[in-house]
C-alpha cells in the first residue's frame, strides 16, 4: 500500500481552505499541554507586566499564525510526498504554539492582532514564492525563518517579566521545537539563502513585530 496517499487538487484546495480557517479562527487544538508555569493567569503581574507580556506573546501568535501558513504553501508548492509529510508534520508542532500563545493571550487579557488574516496572506504568498523556487530553496527558507524565530524567540525570553513564569516556559518550549526545524531542514537538504534574502526576511519580520506589538 503506497505510504502517500494522492489527493486530488480539488481535496488540496478544500483542504488547505479549511487548515487556514481553523489557524484564523484558532480552532485548531494542541496535541500536547500547554507547558505548565507557576500560575495560570496574569493576577501576580504589574499592570505594566501584564501589558508587556501580552504585547510580545501577541507578536508570537502571529508568528505562528505565518508558520501555519508557510508550511501550508512550502507542502502545497513540493511534488515530492515525503517532503510534504515533513512541512505537515512541522505546522502540527507549530499548531500547538499557535494554541498556546492564544491560551495565554486569554490570561493575559490581551487581544490577538486585528492583522491576522493579513499576516496569513502575506506568509502564504512567500512561503509560495519559496516552494516555486525548488524543495532545496524551500527547504533553506524554512531553516533560515526558524533560525530567526529562535533569536527572535530569545529577545522575547530577556523582555518577559521575571515574575511571567507561564509565558517563559511556553516560550521556552516554541525556541526548543524552532531549533529541530531548522537542523531537520538542514539536514534534508536546504540550501544556504543569499544574504540579500535573509536581509529581507529579517526586515519583513521587524515590520510584523513591532506593528503586532501594539495592534
Amino acid at each position: 500500500m503506497n505510504a502517500f496517499r494522492r489527493f486530488s487538487p480539488l481535496d488540496e484546495l478544500l483542504g488547505g481552505a479549511c487548515r487556514a480557517l481553523a489557524t484564523l479562527t484558532d480552532a485548531t487544538p494542541a496535541a500536547r499541554p500547554i507547558p505548565s508555569g507557576d500560575a495560570a493567569s496574569g493576577a501576580e503581574l504589574a499592570e505594566d507586566e501584564r501589558r508587556m507580556s501580552g504585547a510580545l506573546m501577541r507578536v508570537n501568535h502571529v508568528g505562528e499564525i505565518c508558520a501555519q501558513a508557510l508550511y501550508e504553501a512550502q507542502a502545497a508548492t513540493t511534488g515530492d510526498p515525503a517532503l510534504r509529510a515533513h512541512f505537515r508534520s512541522a505546522a502540527r508542532e507549530e499548531a500547538d504554539h499557535l494554541a498556546w500563545t492564544r491560551t495565554r493571550l486569554d490570561e493575559l487579557g490581551a487581544s490577538p492582532s486585528l492583522l491576522n488574516p493579513l499576516w496569513f496572506a502575506g506568509a502564504l504568498a512567500m512561503g509560495l514564492v519559496a516552494g516555486r523556487a525548488g524543495d532545496r530553496w524551500s527547504l533553506g527558507f524554512m531553516a533560515e525563518t526558524e533560525r530567526q524565530v529562535e533569536s527572535h524567540l530569545q529577545l522575547h525570553l530577556e523582555r518577559l517579566p521575571l515574575a511571567d513564569v507561564r509565558s517563559r516556559e511556553i516560550v521556552e518550549a516554541m525556541q526548543r521545537d524552532e531549533v529541530v526545524h531548522a537542523r531537520s531542514a538542514q539536514a534534508l537538504g536546504g540550501a544556504e539563502l543569499p544574504m540579500p534574502v535573509r536581509s529581507v526576511m529579517r526586515a519583513a519580520a521587524r515590520v510584523m513585530t513591532t506593528v503586532a506589538h501594539r495592534v
